[in-house]
């Protein structure tokens, strides 16, 4: 945020920092800032009438049903941080699953199973464990990828290595290279999707939460000292500017590809808060901590140009492709995003989950996203996230 006029402040807090926003004529549906000492000091309040109407409208469910499905998300995803370590080398992976409302636990040696449902869990025996799971990837990750394939992740329910295709190209030479290579080291799931992956910065147009050059981008998360977005909207050392064009910042480090993610450090003159904008939607979101999510779990998304989204965690550790190179360890959804919406934030409940990076498709036909997760992004730079 920036010092500046009461009036000018308030709208500031929301729509600068942390608000990944529009917007000089949004001041009207501006909504003032919690009070961060009396909300840390507070119990985690329900789910908000806003958001549980993003999720019926996204997700196609009821208010109670995704009520219900928040409270079993949040057990689910404590459940795998225990069933992980209980499992040990036999842990093939996990998935929330939404019918049942449980955590599902692969392993690859039926005598985990018992200690698995007694961590709350249901099971399912597999083949290979995570770790050779990854192992394949990895050795994928060595390869050289034509544009014809969209990316590769480990997926849990299939206990196989995805790979996904665009499905205009699948039948040329250089895709079937490439599939023949990765069926050579490992299981081998072939997939395919309708578009190609691209990011999402934009040229410039008004009212937006910051500028670097000619593109603009949204803004993540708060950290003390600024905040992180997506790397390929900016190198090192480039200005940033802010909604009305005055100098906020500068990235501090950026890299893209390989990894998507940047730290902006701010100038005097503007400060951080824990909130992501709710755009009117939902009351703006307090972030509470960072907490990953399991697939399968739902997941929301605010960003500059299509505000806030939600859906689902299609996968992790994946490998996105994109015409510049490809990007490791990047979480799939499917919350439809626009261009402009880089950068911005991904969270499951008041947990922050990572910054978007790029997708296909738009918020009306539909399409897939991915995100950089957000604790690799606050490791590799130190930081420490802003939270209420």
């Amino acid at each position: 945020m920036k010092h500046t006029t009461p009036l000018r402040a308030a709208v500031t807090a929301l729509l600068l920092t942390v608000g990944l926003g529009t917007a000089h004529s949004g001041v009207a549906s501006a909504v003032p800032l919690p009070d961060p000492a009396a909300a840390s000091s507070a119990a985690a309040p329900a789910a908000s009438a806003g958001l549980l109407d993003a999720m019926r409208r996204d997700l196609g469910l009821t208010a109670s049903q995704a009520e219900e499905r928040l409270s079993a998300e949040k057990a689910a995803a404590a459940v795998e941080k225990s069933a992980r370590q209980a499992a040990g080398s036999a842990y093939g992976g996990s998935w929330y699953e939404p019918s049942t409302g449980r955590l599902v636990v692969a392993v690859t040696d039926g005598a985990e199973e018992s200690e698995m449902r007694a961590l709350g869990a249901d099971t399912h025996l597999v083949r290979y464990s995570a770790a050779a799971l990854d192992r394949a990837k990895a050795r994928l990750d060595t390869l050289g990828a034509p544009t014809g394939v969209a990316g590769w992740h480990v997926d849990p329910r299939t206990n196989s290595v995805v790979v996904t295709v665009v499905r205009s190209e699948r039948e040329t030479s250089a895709v079937r290279a490439f599939v023949d290579r990765a069926r050579a080291g490992g299981p081998v799931t072939v997939a395919e999707t309708a578009q190609a992956p691209r990011t999402y910065a934009a040229g410039t147009v008004g009212g937006d939460p910051y500028y670097t050059g000619n593109v603009r981008c949204s803004i993540g998360f708060s950290v003390y000292g600024g905040f992180v977005t997506a790397g390929h909207c900016g190198q090192a050392g480039a200005a940033v500017r802010g909604w009305d064009g005055s100098a906020m910042g500068t990235f501090r480090g950026s890299s893209f590809p390989g990894d998507d993610y940047a730290y902006v450090g701010i100038h005097s003159g503007w400060w951080t808060v824990p909130v992501v904008l709710g755009w009117g939607t939902i009351p703006d979101q307090l972030v509470r901590g960072s907490a990953e999510a399991p697939v399968g779990a739902s997941i929301c998304r605010s960003g500059s140009t299509t505000h806030w989204r939600c859906g689902t965690v299609l996968a992790k550790n994946e490998t996105v492709n994109y015409s510049q190179g490809a990007v490791h360890q990047m979480t799939k959804t499917s919350v439809c995003a626009e261009g402009g919406d880089s950068g911005g934030s991904f969270l499951s409940g008041d947990q922050a989950q990572g910054v978007t990076s790029g997708g296909w498709g738009n918020c009306s036909s539909g399409g897939q996203t991915w995100f950089q997760p957000i604790n690799e992004i606050l490791a590799r730079y130190g930081l420490t996230l802003h939270t209420a």
